[in-house]
């Protein structure tokens, strides 16, 4: 009877344990098969309106900008209303000092964690190599590290489903110039595809991933591809009274009231990413944009609202930047959103 009865146990915490893992894990849900193709316009479309989780995984460690990403966090995105969470990662501060730059366990594990929470709340995800500031510094000295982060994050991820999508890296600058950055995204491209045929890819531009140098990128052949842009224009007015910009303290009250010379530096900009777009056959989504904390609320949703507005009329997805931090939508500390911003993003 008690052997029978360890039997009956054994079984009973087999199955449960097959139960969770049904339930949680993005791997197995019966939501994912590996689709034969993708049509990455109409992905980009189901991709939607998003937003960032900033401050939190790209900080060197997470909590040392005053994020820390809660489970709930996902739930209350996805009631607000959004589609898709873009989570920045510094992988490079979490591997090994040496080739071949092995990601740290518990670091990737809790990654993982938070993309369970992501997609369990039927939310698309986004994960970036991010702030990784050696590279754009020496680029022929880590390139190395950049190319195995990107073995290992290909490796790792391949069974997930396709509702998770790779951006290549964040906002190439300094060093790392448009004619280098192209080489460098020929190649990792490549590196992704070898074991991720289908899953889309997300690219960005040199020069801080602006407007700048979108005609010095050179499009790797690939049909899977989405192109970001980042959006802060005007720059004084977005990021006055930055800690981290210089000067931008002398930008403070600088205000943005939707008026018609305003509006067409923006439409003029968002014009011609939508020509490059059509003519190179490729759907954008713009991966960030917002107004800094110190701007005035009446500006910070009169400009919000237009970027929004000026990509959904081109078929552009987007995520805001950024949740709850210097740029966020949400009060943390309040528990609730900043309706101001919120009803720019997601109009009633």
């Amino acid at each position: 009877m008690k052997k029978e009865f360890s039997l009956l146990l054994i079984l009973f915490f087999l199955i449960l344990s097959f139960v969770i893992s049904k339930c949680k894990s993005p791997v197995n849900n019966e939501s994912y098969a590996e689709p034969d193709t993708i049509d990455i316009f109409e992905y980009n479309k189901e991709l939607g309106r998003g937003i960032n989780l900033g401050n939190a995984l790209e900080a060197p460690s997470e909590g040392d900008w005053g994020v820390t990403i809660r489970e709930e966090y996902f739930s209350i995105i996805k009631k607000a209303g959004f589609d898709n969470v873009r989570i920045p990662i510094r992988w490079s501060a979490h591997t090994s000092v040496d080739s071949p730059y092995t990601i740290n366990h518990n670091f990737i594990n809790r990654v993982d964690q938070v993309l369970y929470q992501a997609l369990n709340n039927d939310l698309k995800v986004i994960i970036n190599v991010h702030h990784y500031n050696e590279i754009m510094e020496n680029p022929d000295e880590e390139k190395a590290k950049l190319y195995s982060i990107w073995r290992q994050l290909s490796s790792h991820y391949q069974d997930f489903s396709v509702e998770l999508s790779f951006e290549i890296l964040n906002e190439p600058n300094d060093q790392l110039t448009p004619e280098l950055w192209n080489v460098y995204l020929s190649d990792l491209v490549e590196i992704i595809r070898n074991k991720n045929s289908m899953r889309p890819l997300i690219i960005g531009t040199a020069s801080w991933g602006g407007l700048s140098s979108l005609s010095d990128l050179d499009l790797p052949e690939d049909n899977r591809l989405i192109l970001t842009l980042h959006y802060y224009e005007p720059f004084q007015f977005t990021h006055q009274g930055a800690e981290w910009v210089d000067g931008s303290d002398e930008w403070l009250g600088t205000i943005w009231r939707n008026k018609a010379a305003e509006v067409q530096s923006i439409v003029s900009d968002f014009i011609t990413i939508d020509q490059w777009a059509a003519a190179n056959n490729i759907p954008v989504f713009i991966g960030e944009f917002g107004a800094y904390s110190r701007a005035d609320s009446t500006s910070r949703h009169l400009w919000t609202e237009r970027i929004r507005e000026e990509a959904e009329s081109r078929n552009f997805s987007w995520a805001y930047w950024e949740f709850c931090s210097g740029f966020g939508a949400y009060d943390d500390q309040a528990g609730q959103w900043r309706n101001f911003l919120l009803n720019a993003l997601i109009p009633e």
